[in-house]
């Protein structure tokens, strides 16, 4: 029965799912492993970056993004969706930067790009996100770092730690045994770069992973030569 409706986007199967959706849900438990965790002066974002061949140049691919001085984001799921939602997250930061002089504010832009995503959910002729979102920010008035997911249903959360893609499951089980309500920014990089090892196929360097940090200064990804730094302190 569900067959008849697997192909409608804007139809409800009899037991009330939208399976296009669900069916963009698995392209994003299919993607490579992200995650988040807030510390109290800051927030990291980390991501597996796998080439198809070693011919590839690592550089050309990016996992984690700048949306704004402020804000970034990473993904699981399809590249070229991301793109998109970036290019998106970028007008809508710059608009509101023109329009009032101060930085857009995470929980804002959070809801926009949710609004967007939900939108492909209801128009005939398109089809969901097949990404799901990790946002850090640390806003500009409040003082304090956020980190939200952004899922292709357009719904949104707040968390303290999460992860995405096809190693979710052990990562989230890894944070919930680490996180502590005290953890401090340094600690949350060592965190994460642990977390993603938990699940890692193969040897982590500093080019097969990213990090991004959002704390006072605003926000930056880390150069490979940070991440060396912190993979020798963990294995030392």
């Amino acid at each position: 029965m569900s067959q008849k409706y697997s192909f409608s986007l804007t139809t409800f199967s009899p037991s009330g799912k939208l399976l296009q959706i669900e069916y963009a849900f698995r392209a994003v438990a299919g993607g490579t492993t992200s995650l988040g965790i807030k510390a109290i002066d800051g927030a990291v974002i980390a991501s597996e970056k796998k080439m198809g061949s070693i011919l590839v140049d690592e550089q050309s691919i990016t996992k984690v993004d700048k949306i704004s001085e402020r804000i970034g984001m990473v993904y699981s799921g399809m590249g070229p969706d991301k793109r998109v939602l970036l290019a998106k997250g970028r007008k809508i930061a710059q608009q509101y930067f023109l329009t009032y002089r101060e930085h857009i504010p995470t929980r804002m832009i959070v809801r926009e790009l949710a609004n967007v995503m939900q939108e492909y959910t209801q128009r005939g002729g398109v089809r969901p996100f097949g990404v799901s979102l990790l946002v850090i920010g640390f806003d500009q008035h409040a003082e304090k770092p956020s980190l939200y997911q952004v899922d292709p249903s357009g719904s949104f959360f707040a968390w303290k730690a999460t992860s995405l893609g096809k190693n979710m499951v052990n990562a989230k089980t890894f944070l919930e045994k680490r996180y502590n309500d005290e953890l401090e920014l340094e600690d949350a990089v060592h965190t994460a770069i642990l977390t993603l090892k938990e699940g890692f196929e193969g040897q982590m360097t500093e080019n097969n992973i990213e990090i991004g940090i959002a704390d006072h200064n605003g926000f930056r990804r880390l150069e490979p030569s940070e991440i060396k730094d912190y993979l020798v302190a963990i294995s030392s």
